[in-house]
């Protein structure tokens, strides 16, 4: 399929600044999908300001260096430095000042420095039916999924270049026709109770990415509405297991007003039904340490801890001492929520607040050859044990902070 510019579009890319590269970033990236036109954007979350090497940092001081700025609204993903002063990030030098560097560029492009991986929890919240450009697994399925916008996963460098330009391919999730449901993921057989518990949607997710793949699905038979925290749960570990990029809940997602409208009314492609055992199976996938007889830390927050997360966190912990650390990631905007008297209460008890990044991405953890972490985030026990070398035990939040009390694993042997 050939891509057709418009003639502004063609003037822009003829250029030489910043503008003009991203616009010929965009238009190539165009041509590689097979997209047949670019379409505008109201708005963007950029992935790409995460240090991972030099080059990005060269990258977007070429793009300063050329003049260029967003033409849309554009927050800023988590970074590899905790600016706030929260948590001690143990990245050395250089790469230190050629992170700092990276997140200085990409807020003189005049990205918002949200810094945050929930974004829809700092008040960026697209309307539905509209076209986005998003980076970050978790926010890209839930920019889709819960708020019902549009976005392809637009990984680094071309998420700001769509940022700059204002405009992105048509084609993937852009396009009605993309969006239908031909899988559906049935969890009527379980018990409600577990359905509709907080910890089961990790769960859930987990399994929900390894059944489906890069397929659309609904899920049908959840009882009740899950929150936004349960929903950004679920989001957030099936596009770890899986390429997931949109999912429906029938009767609670806006695409879903009711299975048959998830799936076009049509028959699906593949129908899976949940038994209790294959969930038994994806939790016990989310571990990797084996009955271990001690925790040495805890880690919540991936994606990040929202307001209502954090008050929990606070309930639970009541005050008490912890006997190993509790990293707490959230974004500056909740951190700004807490009142001096509250965090400081939280950090006595040894919970070590996050913002702006998160210890999974950069190293705030101390190296442990042997370091067992704990974590309620199917995200997190997805990514640890790579990114951090700890082997990972899943649990409740309310397991992981009696096991920070104690320093212990808890055994309970149950799904709840």
């Amino acid at each position: 399929m050939t891509l057709m510019l418009t003639a502004e579009e063609r003037a822009i890319a003829a250029g030489t600044d910043g503008a003009a590269m991203a616009m010929r970033i965009v238009a190539e990236a165009a041509r590689l999908m097979g997209a047949p036109r670019l379409i505008p954007i109201a708005s963007a979350h950029i992935d790409g300001a995460l240090y991972h090497g030099d080059s990005g940092t060269l990258f977007a001081e070429r793009l300063v260096e050329g003049g260029a700025r967003v033409s849309v609204r554009a927050t800023l993903n988590v970074g590899a430095l905790d600016l706030t002063g929260c948590a001690r990030v143990r990245l050395e030098e250089p790469a230190r000042s050629m992170a700092a560097r990276m997140m200085s560029a990409y807020r003189t492009l005049g990205c918002e420095p949200t810094w945050t991986c929930a974004p829809y929890q700092a008040g960026h919240r697209p309307a539905c039916g509209t076209d986005v450009a998003w980076g970050e697994s978790n926010a890209v399925v839930f920019c889709n999924s819960v708020l019902g916008a549009r976005t392809n996963r637009y990984g680094d460098f071309l998420d700001i270049a769509c940022a700059i330009a204002g405009r992105a391919p048509d084609y993937g999730l852009h396009r009605p026709e993309n969006r239908k449901a031909t899988v559906l993921f049935d969890v009527s057989g379980l018990p409600s109770d577990f359905v509709e518990a907080d910890f089961a949607w990790p769960i859930f997710g987990s399994l929900y990415g390894r059944e489906v793949g890069d397929a659309i699905g609904v899920v049908a038979g959840v009882g009740g509405s899950p929150d936004e925290d349960a929903l950004k749960a679920f989001g957030a570990a099936a596009a770890s297991t899986g390429a997931v990029g949109l999912f429906h809940i029938a009767g609670v997602t806006p695409e879903a007003a009711d299975l048959e409208t998830a799936l076009d009314h049509a028959e699906p492609a593949e129908v899976i039904r949940v038994d209790i055992g294959m969930v038994a199976h994806a939790r016990a996938r989310l571990s990797t340490a084996e009955r271990p007889d001690r925790i040495d830390a805890v880690a919540i927050g991936s994606p990040h801890l929202s307001s209502e997360e954090l008050v929990r966190l606070e309930r639970l912990v009541g005050g008490r001492r912890l006997a190993v650390p509790i990293y707490a990631c959230t974004g500056r905007h909740v951190l700004a929520s807490l009142s001096s008297d509250r965090r400081a209460a939280l950090e006595k008890t040894g919970v070590i607040l996050v913002a702006d990044t998160c210890v999974v991405v950069t190293p705030i953890m101390p190296a442990l050859a042997d370091g067992v972490l704990m974590t309620n985030s199917g995200k997190f026990a997805h990514y640890a044990p790579g990114n951090t070398g700890y082997s990972v035990l899943y649990g409740s939040l309310a397991e992981c902070v009696e096991s920070a009390v104690s320093g212990r694993p808890p055994w309970t042997g149950s799904l709840s």
